[in-house]
This record gives C-alpha cells, sequence and structure tokens, in this order.
C-alpha cells in the first residue's frame, strides 16, 4: 500500500467515524410539514390577535380579543406552545420511522441526546425570555427574539447532526434580525420563518437526500 492509498484509507474511517457520530435520520418531510404547521398557526394568530376592520367576516368569539391584552397574551403563548409541542412529536416520530424504513435499530444513545442538547439549551433559553417578556408586556421583539434563538438552536446542533440544518438556522437567524427593525410585523415574520423557510428548506433537503 502506498502512501496516497494509506491516505485515502484513513480519510474514509475518518468519514465514517464522523457519519456515526452524527444523528442522520432527519425526515425532509417532517421540515415541510411542521412549515404547513407554522403556516396554519401563523394564520390562526393573525385571524384573532390582528387588528381587523370591519369585524363582521370573524368569528364571534374572537372579538374580544384585542392587541396587547391578558387575553391575546395567553394566546399568544399556547398557540407558541402547541406549535412546538405537535412540531418536535411529528420530527421524532418522522424519524423513527426513517430509521426504520432504513433497517436502523434506534436507540436514545449519545448520537441522539447530543444534538438534543445543543438544540435545546438555546431554544429553551430563548423560549423563557420570550414568555418572560409576553408576560410583562414587552411584545415588540418577541417574535425576532423567538427567530433569532430557534435559528441559534439550529446552528448549534447542526454540528452534531446533518450539517445542512445549519442552512435552516442561518435564514431563521436573518429573518430574526430583520423583524428587530420592522417590529410591527411579527406576524408576517412568523410566518415567513416558522412556515415559508421550512417548506422552502425541507424541500431542497428532501431533493438533497435523495440524490445523495
Amino acid at each position: 500500500m502506498n502512501n496516497n492509498e494509506a491516505i485515502n484509507t484513513l480519510n474514509e474511517i475518518k468519514d465514517l467515524m464522523k457519519k456515526s457520530s452524527r444523528f442522520q435520520t432527519i425526515s425532509g418531510l417532517s421540515i415541510i410539514i411542521i412549515g404547513i404547521y407554522a403556516s396554519i398557526v401563523s394564520l390562526g394568530a393573525w385571524l384573532l390577535l390582528g387588528d381587523h376592520e370591519p369585524y363582521s367576516w370573524l368569528p364571534s368569539w374572537s372579538l374580544d380579543l384585542s392587541i396587547n391584552t391578558p387575553g391575546r397574551t395567553w394566546v399568544a403563548i399556547l398557540c407558541a406552545l402547541a406549535l412546538v409541542v405537535v412540531s418536535f412529536g411529528t420530527v421524532c416520530i418522522m424519524s423513527y420511522a426513517k430509521t426504520k424504513r432504513q433497517n436502523h435499530q434506534f436507540s436514545f444513545d449519545q448520537t441522539v441526546r447530543r444534538p438534543l442538547l445543543h438544540f435545546f439549551v438555546p431554544a429553551v433559553t430563548g423560549g423563557l425570555l420570550c414568555l418572560a417578556m409576553l408576560l410583562q408586556g414587552h411584545y415588540g421583539l418577541t417574535s425576532s427574539f423567538m427567530l433569532v434563538f430557534y435559528g441559534l438552536a439550529l446552528i448549534n446542533c447542526s454540528h452534531y447532526t446533518t450539517s445542512s440544518i445549519a442552512l435552516l438556522g442561518y435564514g431563521e437567524l436573518l429573518l430574526g434580525i430583520i423583524d428587530c427593525f420592522l417590529i410591527s410585523h411579527g406576524i408576517l415574520f412568523w410566518f415567513l420563518g416558522f412556515g415559508l423557510w421550512h417548506i422552502v428548506f425541507g424541500i431542497f433537503f428532501t431533493l438533497n437526500s435523495h440524490k445523495s
């Protein structure tokens, strides 16, 4: 074996070790579905929480909700929590199904725990910060903080899962920064970041996975 063959063999072993230490079974379809969930929630939040005139075409039970009221605050919190729970459940179920389709054994080992830890530390921190802001009546930057911390969470965990997830994170981060300067368009950026960008990236991710 010459030097070039030895180097190639070492590189192959290095790539295999790198792949075996990463969580590789994220489903592209689950990313698209999360985008659809978020788009529906964004539309519902706009209908319930927006300042619409006239109100005659809206459901009568939404008329009591006005901007910056306790009712509006709790509707926003419940919408966000429901989206997080359903989205996380969808990712888990579809990742498990993808693992089974590939005839691999799914186990909650270091490969799974490590990306989850690196995702949830910034995500939970941002979520608690946004919750505190909402409860104290500081609404303006809440949507941008959600996008920024979510983007940071994705970038942080991408080192331990599919590296292209970082692209999704950078998109969320960019939208969150832009949203900081356009605070009256929070629901629009919710739709763009959590909804549309997830759908676009999910399609890209799925097509790229099929090619590889």
